[in-house]
C-alpha cells in the first residue's frame, strides 16, 4: 500500500559504480516514498531503464568516464521524455558546460548530494502530491 501518496508510487533509477552512495541515496528516496531501481554502470544503467521503466533517472558523471551522459544521450536518441539528471562531484567541470538539455539532461545535483534538495527536485518535477499537501 502507498501510504501518504494519492498517486501510484514513482520510480527513481539510481546509477553510481559506488555501492554506498547508491545506497544512501535508495534510504533517503525510499523514506520520501519513491521506489528505486540500481544500476552499477551505463550499460546496467540503460537495460534496467528499459526494463522498469522509471519515472525519473539520477545517474553519476565521474572524470574517469561519462555512465551519466553516454545514457542520457542514448535515451534521448530514443525520443524518452524521462526527466535525466546528474550527479557529480565535478562542480567545476559542468559550471560551464553547455549543451546539457540538448542530450537530455534535466539538470545536475553536486556531491555530496543534499538529499532533501534532490527529493524536493523529484517531487516538484513529477508532481508527486502526498496526503498532506493536497489537504493542506
Amino acid at each position: 500500500m502507498n501510504i501518504g501518496l494519492f498517486d501510484r508510487r514513482r520510480t527513481i533509477l539510481l546509477v553510481d559504480a559506488d555501492p554506498h552512495a547508491r545506497a544512501a541515496l535508495r534510504v533517503a528516496l525510499e523514506a520520501a516514498e519513491f521506489s528505486v531501481g540500481e544500476a552499477a554502470n551505463d550499460r546496467e544503467g540503460e537495460r534496467t531503464a528499459l526494463r522498469i521503466m522509471p519515472d525519473a533517472i539520477i545517474a553519476e558523471l565521474t572524470l574517469d568516464g561519462d555512465a551519466g551522459t553516454t545514457v542520457a544521450e542514448r535515451l534521448h536518441a530514443d525520443s524518452s521524455k524521462i526527466p535525466f539528471y546528474i550527479l557529480s562531484s565535478a562542480a567545476d567541470a559542468l559550471m560551464g558546460s553547455v549543451g546539457l538539455h540538448e542530450i537530455g539532461i534535466s539538470g545536475v545535483f553536486l556531491k555530496p548530494v543534499d538529499t532533501a534538495i534532490v527529493i524536493q527536485t523529484l517531487k516538484t518535477r513529477l508532481g508527486v502530491t502526498t496526503r498532506e499537501t493536497r489537504h493542506a
